[in-house]
């Protein structure tokens, strides 16, 4: 069998990976392998931005990762969806469109990370849009990733929009542009009326490239060391194993989960937690697979005074309707997605930036397509989605097995800190506060019962633990850094070793505040020009 030979060799054809091979590979003379677990991103189910929950929760799109029982949550095993497909979580995810504060890159640098300040990635991000605004000092014009305004209703939105300026915050027309702080309806990134991953909009312009490999539904098992550097990678595709080779380098764009396991299936980790997992160690690096980090998500739920929310436009003639319109067209209901208002909010004092991100919708998470006779309506009620940007609670990934196709063991710890558990106490106030303002609270009857129970600090307490979840946006199990615990270099290198870096979310040192798609995009588009030792000017040009 003849050895297959690449100058790159990306692990992962996700948010991150999808953007990395199409930048890597407009070098001619550079040839890329892609290498994705999943298959392709094909149909409704995934094009179509209405049905994203659908698709998040579709067992043969996902990983089908749960974490282990959480010690702070009623030791309730959590889903993490991931997506095992082209395009990976973006082509499975709610498609909002979210950098986080500056002051959250900035903190980067701080901490050493010198190139990583939010005036340092703000380029890349520029780079990687066309903005329904045009271009300007904080968005792109002309970049693949097409990034689109949310079409506001005329009757739920104005009344949010006016509590959230009766409380005192700001109404924003960019949560991008000079301030964070305040309301504003979120972006998406959806192109004509369809979802707009990463696999779609970077990834298939470059496919007839013919120096762009794409090897799907082929599991990386191994990276292959010489020494101390990364040759290449193991592979198993139907059933069969084999060996690719990288001249220049490896880099994994598996995601938080993904890429921590496939370090320590190859002897890179822990060494004792490695031994203990069946795998001999060659490279003793403690820091994979710990300082997982994510975004805690707690909802509530509202009782609308009225027939005005989304769950009306859930009746399966108006769906069959919006259907062939979105077929046709792309365009109505079905081309977007039902929020309400996002807020970005300060709930103490002291506070550099946003500690709550808030999302109110018009529709429960749950609702379906209904028909009289056939099916009941969920009912008329507001979901709202309190997340906690900045967490303090640490949680890690370990090895079940040395079978790479056993799935990583997960835990989160969400809770853990009291702070955090502190800040959801606040953002429960929040909220029933915002609801009891005019003119949010003509909209709404009651807090629905679940929800409205927990009053006292001890109730509360108990509802936490028996509701948290999280806003799959888990980072930093790979994170760069400057300290003992630290896996990657500034320049997203692997310490220790050569030929290896990893680029996606898992790269973070600290998470985000904010969704973490757009920041993956952001990563490939960096890694791209470390790589290649460009400037973001050169790379520009």
């Amino acid at each position: 069998m003849a050895i297959r030979s690449y100058d790159y060799i990306i692990v992962g054809a996700g948010s991150a990976g999808c953007v990395l091979a199409a930048r890597l590979s407009e070098d001619p003379a550079t040839k890329v392998l892609l290498i994705e677990a999943g298959g392709p991103d094909k149909g409704w189910l995934v094009s179509m931005p209405l049905a994203w929950f659908r698709a998040m929760t579709t067992p043969s799109l996902g990983w089908g990762y749960t974490t282990e029982p959480e010690p702070f949550a009623d030791n309730r095993p959590i889903p993490e969806p991931r997506g095992k497909l082209l395009g990976g979580c973006s082509s499975i995810n709610g498609m909002m469109y979210s950098r986080g504060s500056p002051a959250d890159y900035d903190q980067w640098a701080q901490m050493g990370l010198s190139g990583w300040s939010f005036s340092d990635v703000l380029p890349y991000f520029r780079k990687s849009e066309t903005n329904w605004r045009g271009a300007s000092a904080y968005h792109g014009g002309d970049g693949p990733l097409a990034v689109a305004r949310h079409l506001n209703d005329g009757f739920v939105y104005p009344r949010l929009a006016a509590t959230a300026q009766a409380m005192g915050f700001k109404l924003l027309d960019d949560f991008h542009g000079p301030e964070q702080d305040g309301f504003c309806a979120p972006d998406f990134t959806v192109k004509r009326g369809r979802r707009g991953s990463t696999a779609a909009l970077f990834l298939r312009p470059a496919l007839g490239r013919p120096n762009l490999t794409v090897q799907t539904r082929t599991l990386t098992t191994r990276i292959i060391l010489e020494h101390s550097r990364a040759k290449g990678v193991e592979i198993l595709n139907d059933g069969r194993m084999d060996k690719v080779f990288a001249e220049r380098e490896v880099i994994l764009c598996g995601g938080a989960f993904n890429s921590p396991q496939l370090l320590m299936l190859s002897g890179i980790g822990a060494a004792d937690e490695l031994r203990e997992a069946g795998v001999t160690p060659r490279h003793d690096l403690p820091g994979v697979g710990r300082n997982l980090q994510e975004h805690a998500s707690v909802a509530s739920l509202w009782e609308a005074s009225g027939r005005f929310t989304f769950d009306s436009q859930l009746r399966l003639d108006r769906m069959a309707l919006s259907g062939l319109q979105w077929l046709l067209f792309g365009t109505g209901a079905i081309a977007g997605l039902p929020v309400g208002i996002q807020g970005f909010v300060r709930t103490r004092e002291g506070l550099d930036r946003p500690d709550l991100q808030t999302l109110i919708s018009p529709v429960a998470m749950d609702a379906k397509v209904w028909f009289p006779g056939w099916r009941k309506p969920r009912g008329d009620v507001f979901s709202v989605s309190n997340v906690l940007l900045h967490p303090e609670s640490r949680g890690w990934v370990k090895l079940r097995s040395a079978d790479p196709n056993d799935k990583p063991r997960i835990r989160l710890n969400l809770l853990q800190a009291e702070a955090d558990r502190q800040a959801f106490h606040r953002f429960i106030r929040f909220t029933r506060d915002f609801f009891a303002t005019q003119p949010a609270a003509s909209l709404v009857l009651r807090e629905t019962a679940v929800t409205a129970a927990p009053r006292t600090a001890a109730e509360i307490d108990d509802f936490l633990r028996s509701a948290v979840r999280t806003a799959m946006h888990p980072t930093s199990s790979c994170a760069m850094g400057l300290g003992p615990d630290a896996v990657l270099d500034q320049n997203l290198k692997v310490r220790g070793l050569e030929g290896l870096r990893v680029a996606d979310c898992s790269s973070m040192p600290l998470i985000v505040g904010g969704n973490t798609a757009a920041p993956a995009v952001m990563l490939a588009e960096k890694a791209a020009d470390l790589i290649r030792q460009r400037s973001p000017a050169m790379s520009a040009s």
